[in-house]
C-alpha cells in the first residue's frame, strides 16, 4: 500500500498528514520549519508511513522549497499540489473549519485524486538559472521603484530634465545626469535625486552583469532552445528554470498544461468551444508569450504565418496568440529534449 503524506507549509511551521490510499488520516505531526524540523519529519513519516509514500507538498515555492531540497535529499518522492486543488479538496471534506492539520489533509486527498501532479525536482543547473533569473527580476523590479521616483525628484528640480524613461538604464545617461544635478542644484531634493542615480547606477550594473552570466549558463543547459527564434537568452533560462526536469512531464500535452498554455474544454450541446486556461505555471505562460509576440513580429516567420492563417479562419488576436503559444509549448518542450528526440529548431511552428 503505498501512503501519501501531505504537508501544509508555512513560514515557521510544517505541519504533515499521513493517509491511506482512500484519504483516510493515519497520523499527524507538526514541526518547526528549519533543518532539524525536516529531519525529524523524514524520520516520522519513516515510523508512520513505512514503504513505498509520496509527500504532496502545498506549491507554495517561497515557503517550500527548502523543505523540498531536504526531502529530495533524503531520497522522498514529492510532487507539488496547486493551492486551488487542495481548497476543492476541503471544501467537498465533512470535517468542517480550516486548521493546519484539515489542510495537510486536503493536500494529501487532492494528490491521491490528482495522479499526474508536477513532481518536485531541480538539477544543478536548472536551480542555479531559476535563482540567477529570480534575483535578477527582483533587481530590476528595484530600480524600476528607483525610476519612478527619480523622474519626480528630477521634475521638482527642473521640469525641463526629463530623460526618456527606458533610457534611465545607460551609464552615459545616469553620469551626466548626476553632473548636472550636482553642478546646477541644492538642498534635500537634490541630494536625494544623487542618491537614486548613485544607487540606480549600481543596480544596472549589477543586472548586466548577472544577464552575462545567465547568457553563458543557459549557452551550456540549452543551447538548442536559442535556436528558436523569438527566445533570448533570458526567457530560456526562465524556461529551464521553471521547467525544471522537462523528463518529469509524461508528454508535450503535460507540459503544455503545466505551462497553462493548454485550452481548456468549455463545450456543451451543440457548441464546442475552448477557453482560456488561466492557471499552470504563470512563469513559463509569460516566456512562451514573449516567444509568441516576438514571432508574430517577424518577417516570413513560421510564426508570424501560423498566427496570419489563424486570423484568417476568424480568430480574434488573443485566439490566435494562445493558439501559437499552444504550438510553441510542443516546440520548446522537444527542444528541452536530448538532442537525439529533438525537432529542428529551423521549423519551431510547424504542424
Amino acid at each position: 500500500m503505498v501512503l501519501t503524506v501531505g504537508v501544509d507549509v508555512h513560514k515557521d511551521t510544517h505541519t504533515a498528514v499521513v493517509a491511506d490510499e482512500l484519504g483516510r488520516e493515519l497520523a499527524k505531526r507538526t514541526v518547526s520549519a528549519t533543518d532539524t524540523g525536516h529531519r525529524a519529519l523524514v524520520g516520522w513519516a519513516a515510523r508512520h508511513a513505512a514503504g513505498e509514500r509520496t509527500w504532496a507538498v502545498e506549491d507554495c515555492r517561497h515557503v517550500s522549497t527548502r523543505l523540498e531540497r531536504a526531502l529530495l535529499g533524503a531520497g522522498e518522492q514529492v510532487v507539488r499540489v496547486p493551492p486551488k486543488l487542495m481548497a476543492g479538496a476541503r471544501s467537498s471534506a465533512r470535517t468542517r473549519g480550516k486548521s493546519d492539520p484539515i489542510d495537510a489533509l486536503a493536500i494529501a486527498r487532492a494528490a491521491l485524486r490528482e495522479p499526474d501532479l508536477p513532481v518536485a525536482e531541480h538539477d544543478q543547473s536548472s536551480r542555479e538559472l531559476k535563482l540567477l533569473v529570480d534575483h535578477r527580476e527582483d533587481l530590476v523590479a528595484e530600480r524600476t521603484r528607483m525610476q519612478n521616483r527619480l523622474g519626480w525628484h528630477l521634475h521638482e528640480l527642473d521640469p525641463g530634465i526629463d530623460p526618456p524613461a527606458r533610457r534611465l538604464g545607460e551609464i552615459g545617461l545616469l553620469d551626466a545626469l548626476a553632473a548636472r544635478v550636482a553642478e546646477q542644484h541644492s538642498g534635500m531634493v537634490a541630494r536625494l535625486a544623487g542618491e537614486l542615480l548613485a544607487d540606480i547606477r549600481e543596480r544596472t550594473l549589477r543586472i548586466r552583469a548577472l544577464e552575462r552570466e545567465i547568457t553563458t549558463l543557459t549557452r551550456q543547459a540549452a543551447p538548442r532552445l536559442l535556436e528558436l527564434p523569438g527566445c533570448g537568452a533570458l526567457t530560456a533560462a526562465k524556461i529551464v528554470g521553471e521547467t525544471a526536469r522537462p523528463g518529469r512531464f509524461r508528454s508535450e500535452a503535460c507540459f503544455a498544461m503545466h505551462a497553462g498554455a493548454a485550452p481548456i474544454p468549455a463545450s456543451s450541446g451543440r457548441t464546442d468551444r475552448h477557453r482560456l486556461a488561466r492557471g499552470g505555471n504563470r512563469q513559463l505562460n509569460v516566456a512562451l508569450h514573449r516567444i509568441a509576440v516576438t514571432q508574430t513580429r517577424l518577417p516570413n516567420s513560421l510564426g508570424q504565418a501560423y498566427y496570419q492563417r489563424r486570423r484568417a479562419r476568424g480568430d480574434t488576436t488573443m485566439e490566435a496568440l494562445r493558439a501559437l503559444k499552444r504550438r510553441l509549448a510542443r516546440v520548446v518542450f522537444n527542444l528541452l529534449q536530448p538532442p537525439t528526440t529533438t525537432v529542428p529548431a529551423s521549423q519551431p511552428t510547424a504542424a
